[in-house]
């Protein structure tokens, strides 16, 4: 009888993106289990964190930090180790690496190089969020986190709003991001500020872990849900769906419309107009001038 070191052939020289469990040490594959073991070494985002997983599954294969701080030093690194004939696979902390984790920069030295790529499929929150979320899957885009500071979100955030209300699709496919824990009831304000109070927004928590929750609703809803909890935990994944610029006013509203509207129903002057529209879509006072002036310009 042939032991399982025998039915499977020896591992080709070569850089492995290996995907690991997001929370559910279920999630491994037997595929990424066997390329761990058989490599000639793991770079980890954490090395102890993948300690955690290593032990549970038995796999002594050596590891090496790799993580955002030594990112570019220990790419040359690897890469030297690779030319020479190494296999390596690479493992973030949780899920595939690459997606908002490091390895994007070794796997462009590696290419360059002439290293073969092998990717190693598996978890990921974001599709994985994306799939249960009830919104639609034809069309997305993953951006990672939204800017931490207040203005810079909201300034991504209004371009989004500008992309759905320029679309001739019904929807324009859905946005999904990653949020931390402490910014999320300030990044629901600035969408409910940007989009309206009743956006659609998904919220993933905890995906595949114990205490996986699902939240599905308008933006307004959400964020009282959440608001009222005493606090807010957990990895999460933020997902929305632009609705139609044809369904609120608020998409399809320009500047020049809102400084109007905002002169004649609260009696203010074109500046403190201005001031407040600025403020409320998080982008400068200048920005919010210079685009008045192209819409102004464009009427007459």
């Amino acid at each position: 009888m042939k032991s399982i070191s025998d039915q499977n052939p020896p591992l080709a020289p070569g850089l492995y993106l290996v995907a690991t469990p997001i929370g559910n040490l279920e999630d491994i594959t037997l595929r990424a289990l066997r390329i761990l073991r058989s490599v000639d070494r793991i770079a980890c985002e954490d090395t102890r964190q993948t300690q955690k997983l290593l032990n549970h599954f038995a796999i002594t294969t050596p590891t090496v930090s790799y993580h955002l701080h030594n990112e570019g030093q220990r790419s040359v690194e690897l890469v030297e180790q690779l030319k020479d004939g190494a296999s390596i696979a690479v493992v973030s902390d949780a899920g595939t690496p690459g997606i908002a984790d490091p390895g994007h920069e070794l796997v462009t030295a590696a290419i360059s190089a002439g290293i073969p790529i092998f990717p190693i499929p598996g978890a990921n929150a974001a599709i994985n969020a994306l799939i249960a979320s009830g919104l639609a899957t034809e069309h997305f885009t993953f951006h990672g986190f939204l800017p931490a500071k207040e203005g810079q979100r909201r300034t991504a955030l209004e371009a989004f709003r500008k992309q759905a209300s320029e679309s001739a699709l019904q929807q324009a496919g859905t946005h999904i991001f990653y949020e931390a824990p402490h910014r999320i009831l300030d990044t629901l304000a600035d969408i409910e500020s940007t989009f309206g109070p009743a956006q659609p927004v998904v919220i993933a928590r905890e995906v595949t872990k114990l205490h996986e929750e699902f939240l599905r609703g308008t933006v307004a809803d959400l964020r009282s849900q959440l608001g009222s909890r005493a606090s807010v935990r957990g990895e999460i994944v933020l997902l929305l769906s632009p609705i139609a610029a044809q369904s609120t006013g608020l998409l399809t509203r320009s500047i020049a419309e809102e400084v109007a509207a905002l002169m004649q129903s609260e009696s203010l002057s074109e500046k403190d107009a201005l001031k407040r529209i600025a403020r409320e879509r998080g982008i400068g006072k200048s920005e919010a001038y210079r685009e008045l002036q192209r819409e102004q310009n464009r009427l007459r």
